[in-house]
């Protein structure tokens, strides 16, 4: 009886078979991989069984023998990645925003193909993340690759940066004209991805949003900026910025109940020089981007946090808190 084309790729098939439906719990003897064996018109006997699994297992493949009071058989050991990892990526990807839907699904698939069919059962979970919003932006995550490449091959690129309209439109800005960056870094902070560049126009290391860039296109420029961003603490620059925003740089006196202790280790580090007040609070100094989020943020520690110094800052943070409160009086609801 004439073989099949695929008797040369008996022992592909069988790894796949170990592959897609072994693990630690499930494992198939050698009549059940026989039987797996010929739904793809391959044929086998036992003794081509145990040879074909020592070719495997000499090449470097863990295939473990269990003999047990259930039976025996075969099931594929150590793989690329343990289930305990794959459930943290699958999680990751779920609950980050800059992944769009059909992407995350399209990696969670993929991630499936590292373990077995039972296990894959486990990967299929839902992380869920309060006020999630998953970004519509396919384009996110080939910017990423794409400003990755223009940093290795060290040249600038050009975008057309987005913004929102009230008609729910991402519209450039600028009436369109492109931006002209030197990129240097991406950093991850509050759930979205930025890129750090220079601005050789300014003169100053600037960011922006990479779900909001449209448009790249790589330069022939080469970078600059490259003292700059020798010179640039990427860790001091996000811990100061919140939002990501920008703003006037200054140092800032706060003091704070000690109860805030881990909020504050959370946002500045474990360097922030703390230094103890009467009992229950203490005061840093800290490097902030004076904006409204800095004051949003501190305004949402109520009375447990206050700002000491500087005076013009001071100021500035009082002044905020007035027109809030002024949008508040009788008569001005709508405005």
């Amino acid at each position: 009886m004439p073989k099949s084309s695929n008797q040369k790729l008996k022992l592909l098939y069988l790894l796949k078979i170990l592959r897609e439906e072994t693990d630690e719990e499930h494992f198939l003897n050698s009549q059940q991989l026989i039987d797996r064996l010929g739904q793809f018109d391959i044929s086998a006997e036992r003794k081509s069984i145990y040879d074909d699994i020592a070719r495997l297992m000499d090449f470097g493949y863990d295939i473990v023998h269990v003999k047990n009071k259930g039976g025996s058989g075969y099931y594929l050991g150590n793989r690329e990645f343990e289930l305990p990892e794959l459930k943290l990526l699958v999680d990751v990807v779920q609950a980050s925003r800059f992944i769009t839907l059909r992407k995350s699904r399209e990696l969670i698939r993929k991630l499936e193909q590292f373990v077995s069919s039972k296990e894959a059962l486990q990967l299929q979970r839902q992380v869920y993340v309060a006020g999630r919003v998953k970004t519509d932006n396919e384009s996110i995550y080939y910017n990423v690759d794409f400003i990755h490449r223009a940093i290795q091959e060290n040249r600038k690129i050009s975008f057309q940066y987005m913004e929102w309209t009230l008609d729910k439109k991402l519209v450039p800005r600028k009436g369109g004209g492109r931006y002209i960056i030197s990129p240097w870094a991406l950093s991850w902070n509050d759930e979205n991805y930025y890129l750090i560049g220079y601005d050789g126009e300014a003169g100053l290391m600037k960011h922006y949003r990479v779900d909001k860039m449209g448009t790249i296109q790589l330069t022939h420029e080469e970078r600059e900026g490259g003292s700059a961003f020798g010179n640039f603490d990427i860790a001091a620059y996000t811990n100061k910025t919140f939002g990501m925003y920008g703003g006037r740089e200054e140092t800032v006196a706060l003091v704070f109940s000690d109860r805030l202790i881990g909020v504050v280790m959370d946002r500045f580090g474990r360097d922030t020089d703390i230094r103890r007040l009467q009992e229950g609070t203490f005061r840093v100094r800290v490097k902030v981007a004076v904006s409204g989020q800095f004051f949003g943020w501190l305004t949402g520690l109520g009375t447990e946090a206050r700002l000491a110094g500087p005076g013009n800052v001071v100021e500035e943070y009082r002044d905020y808190l007035k027109k809030i409160y002024d949008r508040y009086e009788e008569g001005r609801p709508g405005q």
